[in-house]
Formats: C-alpha cells, sequence, structure tokens
C-alpha cells in the first residue's frame, strides 16, 4: 500500500524540492496542467519590470545594443541547447511553433525537391497535434505541386510508411493526448535509410525528456517555451537546424532579421550562413525575456535528474490511481515502460471531460482532451510527491460519490 507517509518521505528526500518555491503556485491549488502552460517563475516579474521599466522605459531604442535585444534569440538558443542535444551554434528562439514548422518543411520540402524530386509523400501521425497537420495540409496544398500528406494509425506503422517515396516524416515525440514518447534514435536512422528527412517536434518533451537531437543525427526540429520551460503564455518558439543543413536552409518568410546584413537595408534578401537564417522578423523582446528566466532555472539541475522525478511522479500517478481508483473505469492510455512515456499520464472515460471540471472546483487543475481523455502533467521543478497523493484523493472522492455533472458542457479551455 501506497500512503500519505510515503509521499511525504519521498518529498522530504527530494533534492529538486528547493527549486518548488523559485514558481508562483496559487495556495489550496495542485498544479498537474504544467504540460499544456508552465507555473510563473518569481523572478519572471522582477525581470519584465526591468525590461520595460529600464531597458524600454531609460534607455529606448539604445537597448537593442545595452541591453542585448538584438542577440536575444540566439543567446537563448545557446542557454536551451543542453536541453536538447544542440550546438550553441544550432538554434534560436523565435516566432510560434507552427510557423517554425512551416519553415522546416519548407525548407527540407526544397531540399528533397532537388535530391529526389519524384518523392511527394510527408508521413506522420494521425493523433499527431492538429497544427501539425495543419500546417503540413496548409504548405502542401499552397504548393500544388502533389504532395501528398500520409496518416498511421500506429508508432509500429511508421518503419513501414516511411520507405522510399518519402520525402519528409514529422513526428512529435512525445504525442500530446496519450503520453508516448517515440524512439526519436530508431526512427530516425531508419528514416535516414530511405534518405527521409526527419523533423522532430519537442513541445511535450523539451524540458521533461532528455533530448539528443546531434546524438540521434535528426535533421531539424521545433518546439514551444511555454509548457515545462515555462516561458510564459504564448511564449516564442525555438527551432533547431542540424549543422550540415544550414547552408541549404531556406524558406519563403525570408524576413530581415534573417539577412546577412540586416542593417544594411539592401534591396535583395541575402540570407545570413548562420542559424539566424531561420529567423524572420523583430522579435518580442518582452517575452524573449521572461523565457530567458524560465531556462535560467534548470541552471540549478539537469535534465537526467529532472527525467528521474519525473518517472517517479508519473510512476506514483498510475500505481495511486490503480489502488485507490482501480474500481471506476479508469483506462490508461500512457505506456508504463519508461523509455515510451513522457511526462504526463492520460486515462479515458466515458466522463473524462466533467471528471475533470470537478476536479478543478476542487483545485486539482488537469485538463481534457478528446475523446474522452482526462490528462495529467508532472513538472518536476514544482510538483510534489504530496501534489500527487492529494491529487488522487480529490479523483477517489469525485469518483466514489458520482460528484460531477455529466451533461456540462464541453469549453475550448479548461
Amino acid at each position: 500500500m501506497i500512503t500519505q507517509a510515503t509521499c511525504q518521505q519521498l518529498d522530504q528526500q527530494d533534492p529538486l524540492a528547493p527549486i518548488r518555491e523559485q514558481f508562483n503556485l496559487p495556495p489550496n491549488v495542485i498544479y498537474l496542467d504544467g504540460n499544456s502552460l508552465g507555473a510563473q517563475p518569481k523572478a519572471a516579474i522582477q525581470r519584465a519590470q526591468q525590461v520595460i521599466e529600464q531597458e524600454w522605459g531609460d534607455k529606448l531604442i539604445g537597448s537593442w545594443n545595452s541591453a542585448g535585444w538584438f542577440d536575444l534569440p540566439s543567446r537563448l538558443g545557446d542557454l536551451l541547447a543542453p536541453l536538447i542535444g544542440a550546438k550553441s551554434s544550432e538554434v534560436v528562439l523565435t516566432d510560434s511553433t507552427s510557423i517554425n514548422l512551416f519553415k522546416t518543411l519548407a525548407a527540407g520540402l526544397k531540399i528533397q525537391a532537388e535530391k529526389h524530386p519524384q518523392r511527394k509523400v510527408i508521413v506522420t501521425e494521425r493523433i499527431n497535434f492538429p497544427t501539425d497537420l495543419y500546417m503540413i495540409q496548409g504548405i502542401t496544398e499552397w504548393l500544388n505541386q502533389g504532395y501528398q500528406l500520409q496518416l498511421i494509425d500506429t508508432t509500429e506503422e511508421l518503419y513501414t510508411a516511411i520507405n522510399d517515396d518519402t520525402a519528409l516524416v514529422l513526428l512529435t515525440q512525445v504525442n500530446y493526448r496519450t503520453g508516448e514518447l517515440l524512439d526519436m534514435q530508431a526512427l530516425t536512422a531508419h528514416a535516414h535509410k530511405h534518405d527521409v528527412l526527419t523533423i522532430w517536434d519537442l513541445c511535450h518533451s523539451a524540458g521533461a525528456v532528455p533530448i539528443d537531437l546531434n546524438g540521434c543525427n535528426a535533421d531539424f526540429a521545433v518546439g514551444c517555451t511555454y509548457k515545462y520551460l515555462n516561458g510564459g503564455p504564448g511564449a516564442p518558439a525555438f527551432i533547431w537546424i542540424a549543422e550540415r543543413h544550414q547552408t541549404a536552409f531556406t524558406h519563403p518568410l525570408s524576413g530581415w532579421w534573417g539577412h546577412n546584413a540586416p542593417f544594411a537595408m539592401q534591396a535583395e534578401f541575402t540570407p545570413t550562413k548562420t542559424i539566424r537564417r531561420a529567423l524572420c522578423g523583430t522579435q518580442p523582446i518582452v517575452s524573449l525575456a521572461l523565457v530567458e528566466v524560465g531556462l535560467s532555472t534548470f541552471e540549478q539541475t539537469n535534465i537526467n535528474a529532472v527525467r528521474g522525478k519525473s518517472l517517479a511522479l508519473t510512476d506514483l500517478f498510475i500505481a495511486l490511481v490503480a489502488q485507490e481508483c482501480g474500481t471506476h473505469g479508469l483506462s490508461l492510455v500512457t505506456p508504463t515502460e519508461h523509455a515510451k512515456r513522457g511526462s504526463h499520464v492520460s486515462y479515458m472515460h466515458p466522463h473524462a471531460y466533467p471528471i475533470i471540471q470537478a476536479l478543478i472546483k476542487r483545485g486539482v487543475i488537469g485538463d481534457y482532451r478528446e475523446p474522452q481523455v482526462a490528462r495529467f502533467g508532472f513538472t518536476p521543478l514544482y510538483t510534489s510527491y504530496m501534489d500527487v497523493w492529494n491529487a488522487v484523493q480529490a479523483l477517489k472522492h469525485i469518483l466514489d460519490n458520482n460528484d460531477y455533472e455529466i451533461h456540462a458542457p464541453r469549453n475550448a479551455v479548461t
């Protein structure tokens, strides 16, 4: 039996526990939705005030140089690089995940069109995050050159779907709905056997799962910073281009920040030879500055320690749900095997949506995803083992007493 005392002892032994105090967590709230929006680092408020009052308010335009605004996308990329297995020259923070996906799709298709013009298939999973599917659909329809989107339904199918007809494969390392963690190294190696380029979406893995883009010999990657990286709502995303592809990387969004000499104000676009060719227009400095606060938190630990706690938290949650709520029809859809699990846990239930609403009313914030999936995210920097205990006790009370509105309306945001 797992007891409350067990969870209290785990918290006492947790080396990451002190970091929790560096986040603003509302009283009487158990936050299990950091896989959608990370909690606010306390230092973010001071940093925002510094940017607005001093750098912008006092120094005005001079801060592009004196405060390092111009180099911020690259400097943050260097700060992020160790968390994703990148070199300091390979990643920048800019734009949104969707826009960065468009850039990588455009670049990858152009590279492949020059090498393998007959290849017209882009492979991804049917249950991939919708924006990934939409961006593929959008660029292929816009190009109108016969490209086809091939959707597969199981991980096993990927190995047969990726073949000599494939141009690109776009995969999310951790599935947003199920929490399944794909084998980046094996899938990338399989793609490269067929000379297929890979694009990895790291939105639900960066900051929670050790990633080794270079070790896996991946080609391109994108991801957001507002989930496990705690950069704030709508924070700029990141884009990674393997060093070997940077010279060939081109895309239609050729804004002046990607120019070789942006302040020369030349009429013709000449891309820089560095990772900054992935940039487009003027950057949102206040948002970028807050991302720096979130990333700096990771300097107090290492991603392997974060992963160790993530697995311990999710193991505990799965075991406690089985122990306390095992008779209530919850069906685990997240893999139990460590090598196949990210940092969130999902259950299917016919009344998953009203159950999540009932939990939120009791101060336990998870979220709902179609169809019938209750999702719980565990952010090791601030989630405690007692959070897990108390969340499951709240879930048990709701299920034991049918304390939820079956016909509650579904809203886009839970």
